[in-house]
Parts: C-alpha cells; sequence; structure tokens
C-alpha cells in the first residue's frame, strides 16, 4: 500500500482539519527581559507557518505559549476563536516535537508510538480509544514513516534519523489539529535532512492539520512555509508568503536574515538602498545598470553552479553571484557591479521598506 494513501480517522469518525491560531498582545516577561513583546499573528488554518530568526529571539518561547506548557504574560491565544490562554496542553487538540526527541528509552517504538492513545484509554475507559483502535493507528504511523520493521525497538537501537520520525510518529498517532515542531531537525546530517523535510511536508498534506516549525535554516524556511514568520528580539518583523518576504523584505533586518547570500545594503541620503547578489551583474571592464559600483575582488567561493565573489569598496564588502559561463573574476581584480532599477530595495531612515 502507498503511504501517501492512508488517510486518518479519529475514534469517533470526524475528519481531521488544522485549526486557525490567532495571538494577540501577547507579551512573555522573563525578569527584565521580554522573550515575546506584544506579539500579533494570525496562523492560517492547515498552513505550514515557518518562524525563523536570530538565536534568542523568541521562537521556542512563542511555541511553548502556544501549547500551553508556558503562559504568557499578557495578551491572548485564540484556537478557531476560543481563548485557549489558560487551557493546559491536552485540551488545545495539539501536539509538539521537541528538538531532543524526547523519547522513553525503556519503551519500545510501538510504546512510545501509542503512549498519548494508551494514557488517554487509562483516564477514560468509556469514551477513550479501543485497544483495536491504537493497534490500527500505530500500523499506520508506522507505515506512513516507514517504521514498521523497528516496532519492537528502543531509541537506543535507532539512528538519529530513525529517533526522529519515532518522535513524528507519536505526535501525529493523536491526529492532532495543530502541529508544533521546534527545530526537530537540527541535530540530522545534511542528507537526513532531506529525507526528513520530504517526509513532513507529506506529513503535512496528508493529515491537513496546522503546522508550525522553528527552524534557522534559511533553506528549509524557503522551500517548505506556505507562510514564513521572521522574529527578532521577541517581535514579529513580518509574516507573509516566502516569496513575498525575499522579494519584498518589510525592513532591513528582514532583508539581511532571509536569502543566503544576505542582501547587499549600501547607504544613501534618505536611508540605505539594497539587492540580492543574484540581482547584480559583474563587469571585469566597466559597468551597466541604474545603479554601478566599484571594488575589488576580496575572495570567489566555487559553489558548484558558479560562485559567490564578496568585494570591498570604501562602505564595506558587497557579494554578488556568478553563474557558470559568465567571465569568472579572480581575488585581486578591479571590477564594477551593475543592478537594474526594478531589483533595488530601498529603506529609509529607521530601516523599514520604502515602495515606489
Amino acid at each position: 500500500m502507498n503511504p501517501s494513501s492512508i488517510v486518518a480517522a479519529r475514534p469517533n469518525g470526524s475528519a481531521v482539519n488544522g485549526a486557525e491560531l490567532e495571538l494577540s498582545g501577547l507579551r512573555r516577561q522573563f525578569g527584565g527581559v521580554a522573550a515575546l513583546d506584544r506579539v500579533d499573528l494570525r496562523i492560517k488554518p492547515e498552513s505550514l507557518t515557518v518562524v525563523v530568526g536570530p538565536s534568542g529571539c523568541g521562537k521556542s518561547t512563542l511555541l511553548r505559549v502556544l501549547a500551553g506548557l508556558d503562559r504568557p504574560t499578557e495578551g491572548r491565544v485564540m484556537s478557531d476563536g476560543v481563548d485557549v490562554t489558560l487551557s493546559p496542553l491536552g485540551a488545545r487538540d495539539l501536539a509538539m516535537v521537541f528538538q531532543d526527541y524526547a523519547l522513553f528509552p525503556h519503551m519500545t517504538v510501538a510504546g512510545n508510538i501509542s503512549f498519548g492513545l494508551r494514557l488517554e484509554r487509562r483516564h477514560d475507559r468509556r469514551n477513550g480509544p479501543s485497544r483495536e483502535f491504537i493497534d490500527r493507528e500505530v500500523s499506520r504511523v508506522a507505515q506512513l514513516l516507514n517504521l514498521e520493521s523497528l516496532l519492537r525497538r528502543r531509541p537506543a537501537q535507532l539512528s538519529g534519523g530513525q529517533r526522529q520520525r519515532v518522535a513524528l510518529a507519536r505526535a501525529i498517532v493523536r491526529q492532532p489539529r495543530v502541529l508544533l515542531l521546534d527545530e526537530p531537525m537540527s541535530a540530522l546530517d545534511v542528507g537526513l535532512r532531506a529525507t526528513a523535510r520530504t517526509e513532513i511536508l507529506r506529513i503535512h498534506r496528508e493529515l491537513r492539520s496546522t503546522l508550525v516549525f522553528v527552524t534557522h535554516d534559511q533553506h528549509e524556511a524557503l522551500t517548505m512555509a506556505t507562510d514564513l514568520v521572521v522574529m527578532d528580539a521577541g517581535r514579529v518583523l513580518q509574516a507573509a508568503p516566502p516569496e513575498d518576504v525575499y522579494r519584498r523584505p518589510a525592513n532591513e533586518f528582514v532583508a539581511r536574515f532571509v536569502g543566503s547570500p544576505a542582501m547587499n545594503l549600501r547607504p544613501t541620503d534618505a536611508g540605505s538602498v539594497g539587492w540580492r547578489p543574484t540581482d547584480g551583474r559583474l563587469y571585469p571592464r566597466g559597468g551597466e545598470g541604474d545603479l554601478v559600483l566599484t571594488g575589488v575582488v576580496e575572495r570567489c567561493e566555487y559553489t558548484g553552479s558558479g560562485q559567490e565573489v564578496i568585494c570591498r569598496d570604501a562602505h564595506g564588502t558587497f557579494t554578488v553571484v556568478q553563474q557558470q559561463g559568465e567571465e569568472w573574476v579572480r581575488p585581486g581584480d578591479d571590477v564594477s557591479v551593475g543592478v537594474r532599477q526594478s531589483a533595488l530595495h530601498r529603506f529609509d531612515l529607521f530601516g523599514d521598506r520604502i515602495d515606489g
């Protein structure tokens, strides 16, 4: 059977659909530090919302408040219009996958996956899931995540990628309306991360849950998200589809943070002007464009499909991406870079985007 064709079913036969989450004036204070500073954010139902930002910006605190593991100092958390600010995790119809997976070492894979359902059955014998339902659901998610042959093993006998899949299975077996992932792939190598991304996207399509995913990986953020949230210092700086965040950053911080290599910025009388490294064209002899800068090549970094050229001028360094087939430059070369008007981004003296 194709795992992607396995459709989840709750004990009462109801369909699983993602919840809409809305945060209003959310603030979480730790002593004199605001980990969350008046966050207003709407997370669309059935979206895959990815939250990015530098370390300490409030990403994990945001997830913990959504999960009910931490209470906000101020503000409200709404789920489909219902105030759940003070509701515990068990009352929110959600599941969370932690960065360290948090598997029970003494339990088998099957025991870890079924733990939440068995606990639900123990607390409510009459209305809780039956043994047959639990066995069926463990089998379903094991097939979905290719864990059938590992069900009798314990976590110590698993690789990092296998433990990550078990943690995901334990979360999705309950068919939550909201699934929270706190950097679950940070411990995986590059090859496993690519596989894990594919599995998470497939799970999202299958479950139709609302998925909120915290990561520090730019590639994950831009390729996986239906909606991208950029945070800094406890605040949401921009929330939009990833292509909008990349092409129309709300301010200088977002412009530099989203995208690799980072956007180039240069000061002007009215603020600053920026351009993506892929939007500049290097000319070894003279240049053309609406914006033309000159500089000296400091170093070149080969990327396989081309090279990233780091140049220096009077204001610092800037980066230009050269593709195969162009006349490549070398360290020490005097160069010009030309950027057309349509590729320029302008920001005012406060660092906010200027349109027009």
